[in-house]
């Protein structure tokens, strides 16, 4: 036998073993990973009986032995960090990471977030838990508008503006799911569809009606730019009702818009428990089968809840039909195929990412650098700050100095080193530094004991830092805020009074005080602009809070965040929490001047806009525009600043936006420099929507307004410059 004759039976020998071991491996064709994922959905749908079928309908899809198909749970959630599943990186909460106006930062968090996420469940796996919150699909992010800050859950949002939600929400999207050609890094989604910010006391019942202009100008644009920019995996229904129908099973919203119009090729989960509300709460009808095949023959997909099982009784009645059950695992089943779950393990890149990537050191810095850009400088009187290392003594005092629950906000991961407030500054100043520290106020309720220990200490020191603030003890989820009186909402905007009590007696007592504001939403700030030589808006800002904080109050890094809400002055300014109308609601409704304005935030760095430059004054429907300024710092500070395009229609009425946000962009300046930047304003941003919800380029004369913030009268006495402005018309 010659050699190539040798060599080509020895190949032949290595094929065969081959094409047997691979009969091995791929029993059945959906365990094939040549075929395509629909073949690959319609095999496994044909071999199960009608109850397995139903099974997989179910957020806790039970194993089928007999064909070799684990357990898998949908349920999992990471809105700032993977949550409620042990050891992880915990990032700000969502209108902290927003107030970065960062989209690359977001799609670094993302990224960050399914690495750790893919770590735990291989992990997981590898031990055979399959449990809620170890799966790969997770139900984040919340691009409901945060309209009105009563709502306890708003700080699951990016904010008021459906610009600057999308952008964000993109970002985290992309990052969350990777860029691999074939299989998803994690699954991400988009919530609560599509008309949902509270009350929650009413949500299982309420129905929240909104025009055609609202809905597509203002609820809509998040989603429909996550479905079509991002390719987000899931979408969820809300708990509510919306125009009359049920968000979970609403024909227009489920079908003609998001499968139709937009495309959407994912998978579509109820809110957990939301069916039961179709007869316990809505009582839109009168059994659970009934329920649920009215969610199912609309296209609700799976069934977080205990409705589904139901679906064998509505079969048998003859209210839906085995057929849709398959069309609805069709939509579904893919999901589990992108992730990989159903493939060689060494086939899905994934799979190797081991355990010690969690809460790895750079994971820890970017957590880091997120509560850093998202902090937001609202005063700094006598430039107060920042604060000298070397200083001799502090006095750091208040409820939310040490509290832990202020750094996690809801939906949070846990860390063996949450960093307070107080942590961080002990840990940045010099050895020789006197901090004190006394917690002096309760978080939301007086001081049983009258006696006042503490507040004489802020007259023996050179500066005292009060930390004040709410957490999701007070603001947050129907059930969780334990020390809530409307199940997570709030019925105004202040702070409990104990806490402006204890400030008046801090003010009294030190001569420079800094104010340091943990929130989730927009807290009334009268009485503390007042009392505080300066503030600092912390949010909820995550496991490395009191880094980025003392960060911050010493000079390390310049504060660059900006408000992603409008701050007013008071309830009384808005419309009713249970209207949903956007008309004097956000910067671009709103009919009185609020305290700070959305996009706001204070620099050390001293930055001034000018030379304002349009390539053209007039132009066509349907054309660009580019427009270009000159940013200066004129300090001997490097910071960043977040400049930002607004885009007002000068002869609109009152149903049209006061102004509109069409494009920002951050950008790092040094010391004592200046660039250009420039914007390319396109015709989807001059788009106004009419009150049938169709999008209009209308003629007339539009003006541009570029600058630090919302342009508002009193800017210039909150420390920032007027915008720069230019005027164009369309023929």
């Amino acid at each position: 036998m010659n050699y190539f004759k040798f060599l080509f039976i020895l190949w032949i020998c290595f094929l065969n073993c081959n094409l047997i071991w691979s009969q091995n491996e791929t029993e059945y064709p959906f365990q094939n990973s040549t075929l395509s994922i629909d073949e690959r959905v319609d095999d496994l749908i044909s071999r199960l009986t009608l109850e397995e079928k139903v099974n997989q309908l179910m957020y806790g899809a039970p194993a089928v032995e007999r064909l070799d198909v684990p357990a898998y749970n949908w349920w999992n959630e990471c809105l700032h960090g993977v949550a409620r599943n042990g050891r992880a990186t915990i990032f700000p909460q969502a209108i902290g990471m927003a107030a970065t106006w960062d989209t690359d930062l977001m799609q670094r968090v993302g990224d960050v977030i399914a690495t750790e996420a893919r770590a735990k469940f291989n992990a997981s796996a590898a031990k055979g838990y399959r449990g809620r919150y170890q799966g790969l699909t997770f139900w984040t992010p919340n691009v409901n508008i945060f309209r009105d800050p009563r709502w306890g859950r708003g700080q699951e949002t990016y904010g008021e503006d459906p610009y600057l939600t999308s952008r964000i929400g993109v970002s985290f999207v992309k990052g969350l799911q990777g860029d691999h050609p074939k299989y998803l890094k994690a699954a991400g989604m988009a919530k609560h569809y599509a008309v949902h910010n509270g009350p929650e006391e009413s949500r299982h019942v309420f129905d929240a009606k909104v025009s055609m202009k609202d809905l597509w100008e203002t609820y809509l644009p998040a989603f429909e730019a996550l479905v079509v920019e991002a390719d987000v995996e899931g979408v969820m229904g809300a708990y509510n009702r919306t125009n009359g129908d049920l968000c979970c099973a609403h024909p227009y919203l489920m079908q003609e818009v998001l499968r139709e119009k937009w495309g959407f090729d994912g998978y579509f989960v109820s809110d957990c428990w939301a069916i039961v509300d179709f007869y316990d709460g809505h009582k839109t009808v009168d059994t659970p089968e009934e329920a649920a095949a009215l969610a199912l023959n609309t296209g609700c997909n799976l069934n977080c809840g205990s409705t589904y099982p139901e679906l064998l009784k509505s079969i048998e009645k003859g209210l839906t039909t085995e057929k849709m059950v398959n069309d609805n695992l069709k939509e579904l089943l893919p999901t589990r195929f992108r992730l990989g779950l159903f493939d060689p393990e060494n086939e899905v890149p994934f799979n190797s990412i081991k355990p010690d990537v969690i809460r790895q050191e750079s994971h820890i810095n970017l957590t880091r650098e997120v509560a850093q850009k998202g902090m937001v400088l609202l005063k700094n009187n006598k430039k107060l700050l920042p604060l000298d290392k070397e200083i001799e003594s502090i006095f750091v005092c208040g409820p939310t100095a040490t509290h832990a629950q202020a750094l996690l906000a809801n939906y949070y991961g846990v860390s063996e080193n949450l960093v307070t407030f107080l942590e961080g500054i002990v840990g940045k100043v010099s050895p020789h530094t006197s901090v004190k520290y006394s917690q002096g106020a309760l978080l939301d309720i007086p001081n049983r004991n009258p006696m006042d220990w503490f507040s004489g200490t802020g007259q023996e020191s050179e500066v005292t830092i009060a930390c004040l603030g709410i957490s999701q003890l007070i603001e947050g989820e129907e059930g969780e805020s334990i020390a809530s009186n409307h199940k997570g909402d709030r019925i105004d905007m202040k702070l409990p009074q104990n806490q402006i009590d204890f400030l008046k007696k801090m003010r009294s007592t030190s001569e420079n005080l800094v104010v340091v504001v943990t929130a989730g939403s927009a807290v009334n700030l009268q009485e503390i602009y007042e009392l505080a030589d300066a503030i600092v808006y912390a949010w909820y800002p995550g496991e490395q809070g009191g880094n980025a904080l003392a960060d911050i109050l010493f000079g390390e890094v310049s504060p660059s965040g900006k408000l992603p809400v409008t701050i007013p002055y008071s309830i009384k300014d808005l419309p009713p929490f249970e209207d949903y109308a956007m008309q004097n609601r956000t910067y671009r409704y709103m009919e009185k001047e609020p305290m700070f304005p959305f996009g706001f935030g204070l620099s050390f760095a001293d930055f001034v806009y000018k030379d304002i430059e349009l390539s053209n004054n007039k132009i066509k429907k349907g054309k660009n525009i580019t427009t270009s300024i000159t940013l200066s710092n004129t300090s001997a500070f490097a910071g960043d600043e977040v400049v930002q395009v607004y885009l007002k229609y000068k002869n609109g009425n009152s149903e049209t936006p006061k102004m509109t946000l069409v494009a920002f962009q951050r950008v790092t300046m040094q010391a004592n420099s200046e660039q250009q930047i420039t914007f390319e304003i396109t015709p989807k941003m001059m788009e106004q929507v009419d009150n049938k919800g169709n999008r209009n380029i209308l003629s007339g004369d539009y003006e541009i307004m570029i600058g630090g913030a919302a342009p508002l009268k009193r800017s210039v006495d909150l420390g920032i410059n007027q915008p720069v402005s230019a005027s164009f018309s369309i023929k």
